[in-house]
Formats: structure tokens, sequence, C-alpha cells
């Protein structure tokens, strides 16, 4: 397989051959009806089969509720016009969070979310109709490993020790200090359902219990070498995440959605990933994420949208595919395409285990303006019921509108996988489309990237 390429794809004709070439299992249709079709979810109805994935601002007030910045971006996507908006991770502990401006729904500021859905949803009718209303996923999160609740200091809280990853955030591999033990993991369960029911009374339609992206709950389901009620088998591995749905299903009834946004693959060495096979961390073996996949539906999940790999880590691409990696970050001896093909085949395994429980795919931004073509082969295929929309949205926060009734995208509005919001993040600062968004994002991605520069140098 060649190595990594960069998009340069002006006809459609071009990508179709290039796949061709490749040999990779991406099939592109030109009919793209099915992206209007509504979806059901639970005892709720999509408009369309297009969704926003959740994608991080850190950009909320200091006190988790939403900043301007955070009601411009979801009134952009409102206006947008999909069907289903996967609002960001919102950390249901002070703890748990990635960064000191990560949302954050309490008692205190839940009138300034209910507010905001208010906002949002009127703003969605007036651009795309009376009827339309987009439904509204709010992802629950414990940032784990990656947890930084003040300041540029991180405060991991770890359930096993990794020898890849301990070093990244700061962790002595001596120092059990940052291992969580079962009674806080225990603690974790009425928290994600209080977070919950505050999300049903702010207007959600449903939450999202994070566990992807090597996370708190993402790494419990990796980890082989804990002792205890929360390690080593496969029960044990997955207990906090069932007892959570199972938590939320009992307390918030039928008629809310609980959703998982989770990975089915690390690519990550065994004992420390999820998915991967035990002599080769790049083969995928699919026996656990499928039954966790079958055990997630029987609990009571509604919703789910499948990821891989960790962002944080020296393997991007397995997540997200891209042409300009982050600081620091190789290139990968991958094409972009056979990383998206992997994630297509993810959401595929997925939908066929989830029955008739909706999986919105992902991996399409890098396709650009082809990506209403794969999308709309994939769901009338049945491999996924909608298609998920990450970097693009940001960059390009019509798009699902224009593909809807226009039926085409723009080239000139899409993502083109530079990675500057990706290094923002990465900065801590508060992100954006930096290109296609440039008046709000170039200063805030230019001062983010001074003020990391200056932390490394200790000035």
């Amino acid at each position: 397989m060649p190595g990594h390429e960069r998009f340069c794809f002006p006809l459609y004709e071009d990508l179709e051959k290039r796949i061709e070439e490749l040999g990779v299992d991406i099939t592109l249709q030109e009919d793209l009806s099915v992206l209007a079709s509504p979806v059901v979810a639970g005892k709720k109805r999509a408009s369309n089969s297009i969704a926003i994935l959740p994608m991080e601002g850190c950009d909320s007030e200091p006190d988790g509720s939403p900043s301007e910045l955070v009601t411009r971006r979801y009134t952009r996507f409102a206006k947008g016009g999909a069907g289903l908006i996967w609002w960001e991770a919102n950390a249901v502990v002070p703890e748990g969070r990635a960064n000191p401006l990560q949302m954050m729904l309490t008692k205190d500021n839940l009138s300034a979310f209910a507010h905001l859905l208010s906002v949002v949803n009127n703003a969605a009718s007036e651009a795309n109709g009376k009827n339309h209303r987009p439904l509204h996923i709010l992802q629950l999160t414990h940032s784990g490993r990656y947890s930084r609740p003040i300041g540029h200091k991180a405060a991991p809280l770890v359930p096993q020790h990794d020898p890849l990853l301990d070093s990244r955030v700061g962790i002595d591999s001596h120092d059990d200090s940052v291992i969580v033990t079962d009674e806080y993991i225990d603690s974790l369960v009425p928290h994600y359902i209080q977070s919950a029911l505050m999300a049903r009374e702010a207007g959600f339609d449903g939450v999202d219990i994070k566990a992807c992206h090597r996370y708190l709950i993402s790494e419990l389901l990796a980890s082989h070498t804990r002792a205890g009620k929360y390690g080593g088998s496969f029960e044990n591995r997955t207990r906090l995440l069932l007892d959570i749905i199972r938590g939320v299903k009992e307390a918030a009834g039928d008629d809310f959605i609980i959703a998982s946004r989770f990975n089915i693959f690390d690519a990550h060495p065994y004992p420390y990933g999820f998915g991967e096979d035990a002599q080769d961390f790049w083969k995928f073996n699919p026996d656990e994420p499928v039954r966790l996949v079958k055990e997630m539906c029987a609990a009571g999940v509604g919703l789910l949208s499948n990821s891989a790999g960790n962002p944080y880590y020296i393997y991007p691409q397995v997540t997200r595919p891209f042409d300009i990696s982050s600081q620091g970050i190789p290139v990968p001896n991958e094409h972009p395409l056979e990383s998206i093909a992997r994630l297509f085949r993810f959401s595929r395994l997925v939908q066929e285990a989830a029955g008739s429980v909706p999986v919105v795919g992902n991996g399409y931004t890098w396709l650009r303006h082809y990506l209403p073509y794969a999308g709309a082969a994939n769901i009338a295929a049945k491999s996924c019921s909608f298609i998920g929309l990450g970097r693009m949205a940001i960059a390009y926060p019509d798009a699902p509108r224009d593909i809807i009734m226009k039926g085409k995208m723009e080239s000139g509005k899409c993502c083109i996988t530079c990675s500057k919001c990706t290094q923002i993040m990465r900065d801590h600062g508060r992100t954006g489309c930096v290109i296609k968004d440039s008046a709000v994002y170039a200063p805030l991605y230019k001062e983010a990237r001074q003020d990391a520069e200056s932390r490394a140098a200790g000035t």
C-alpha cells in the first residue's frame, strides 16, 4: 500500500480511479437522496441522515456554561441543517475536565443551557423551515488520563499505568497515587446519572456516555492489568460503562436517548489497548467490540457512534485522516483512503451488531466535497444510519443544507485537514477553523501557538 498522500482529486472520476488503484473498500454513489431520509433513534426522529459529531471548542465559561463562542458554534451548526447535533464533551465532575474551559452542565448554569437550546432550535427552524428541529445529544465525559481542570498543568487520573502514555502526561511509572480506586469509580455512576437528568431538564434529547479516545471509560475498556472489579476480565472492564447506561435508562425513562461514542479499536499494544490482536496491535480483533455493542444495546443504548485510536498519541490518522499533521506528529506510512476504509469497515461492523439501533459513521472529512457520495453509498448499503461530520462541520457548517438542498458541497468551503484546529487544542487554546473561519480563529491560533512556545521555553 502506498504511503501518505495529500488530497488532490479535481474530478469525481479521479477519486474513483485512485480508490480502484489502491483496492480500498470504499464505494461511491451519485444519488444523494438517501441522505435526506429521516432516522429514528429511540422514540425520537431526526429529520435527515446527517449528523454533527462532537468537536470540542475548549471555550466555555470557567463555570462550564456556554460562552459567546459556544453559542456562535451551535447556532451555526443548527442553521446548517443537520438532523442530529452531537454536542461536545461535557464533564460530569470538576476533576474530570480536560481543560479549564471545558463544558460542564450544573444546577447553577442549567438555565443557560436551556436558553441556548431555545436559541439554537429557533435558528434551525428559521434557516431550514418551521418543522426542522435537530436532535440534540450531549456528550458526558470524564477525561481521566487527559484531565487538566486548572491552568496548564496536567492532573491525570488513570485506571492503570501505561508505559507508552504515562510520560506524555507527566506520570511517574512508580506513582500509583494517580490510579483511581474502585470506590472512586463507583462514585462516578450517580454523577453521570445526575448530569443526564439535568441534560433532559435543559432540553437535550439524550446523552452520550463517552467511551472513546482513551479518556477514562475508554481506557477502562482496556484495563487488562488492573486488579479489582474494574479490571482484567471483559465483564470487569465494561462494568462502569454498562452500569452508567443502565442507571441513566432507569432514571431518565424510555423517551430519553442513551448514546455512546466508543472506541472499537485503540491501535495500541496489548495489554493496554482495546480491540487489537494480542500479538499485533495493528490487527483488529472484533470479538470484544462486537460483544460490547450487543451488551450496550441490551442495556438500553439507542444510538451509537464508532471511533478509533488516540488523537493525543502518534497515530491520529486512525481517528481522523489528514493532509498535514500537528506539531511533533509523524506523517503516517498509510494512505488516507486506507485509514478511511478502516473507519468505514468499523461502522459497518457496529451497525450489523447493533441491528435496528442507528449508528453514526465517521471518517468522511478528508474526502472534502466528495464525502456525500461515500456517505450515500454507506447508508444505502446499511453500513451506517447517519454520516457524521466533525472537522468539516467546523469549517463548513452549512454542508448538510447544501447536500440536501443543492445536491452537492462547494469545494471552496471544505475543511482542508490541515490539523490547525487540533493544534490549538494541543496548545491549550480555544479552537475552531483557522482557514475557513479565519477572522475569529486565526488570531486565537496565533495566540495559543505563542503561549505554548513561551511555556516550552520557560518564559
